[in-house]
């Protein structure tokens, strides 16, 4: 077995090593600390991946809105693909939802980036807050128009 200094050296084998231990049900050996580190981490984990889809699906929400002479399949699968995994983490996440609506709002300065980006409109044309209500966002039927 290696010591606790494996959790820096070689997560892999830490994890390995852990793993066993849990199996064994040898608590005297587990070590507590960096599990609570990885177990909060994980949680952590899955609010950011829900922030980044939220983040895409804003960005192309508005490039739909904002830009609807560029609209194409490829944007409409982007939409349609994010709102599904969405849908599916908070299924798999119940939790999640009670942060949705902090989640889109700390979502959405990435998801303006996003537009402004990728259809060189000027900065002022999206607006400052999220124009989206979280039901809107979700629904695999809404598509924004001006």
């Amino acid at each position: 077995m290696s010591s606790p200094s494996t959790y820096h050296s070689d997560f892999y084998a830490w994890t390995k090593e852990q793993t066993e231990i849990l199996s064994n049900q040898q608590w005297h050996k587990l070590d507590v600390e960096n599990l609570i580190e990885e177990i909060e981490s994980l949680g952590r984990q899955q609010r950011q991946e829900l922030r980044s889809r939220l983040a895409i699906l804003l960005g192309h929400l508005l490039k739909w809105q904002y830009q609807s002479e560029q609209r194409s399949r490829s944007w409409l699968a982007t939409i349609r693909v994010q709102r599904r995994d969405i849908l599916k983490l908070i299924k798999e996440n119940p939790s999640l939802k009670a942060h949705l609506l902090e989640t889109i709002l700390d979502a959405y300065d990435n998801g303006r980036d996003i537009a402004m980006g990728e259809t060189n409109l000027p900065e002022e044309i999206f607006p400052q807050q999220c124009p989206y209500v979280p039901d809107q966002i979700l629904n695999l039927n809404f598509y924004p128009d001006n």
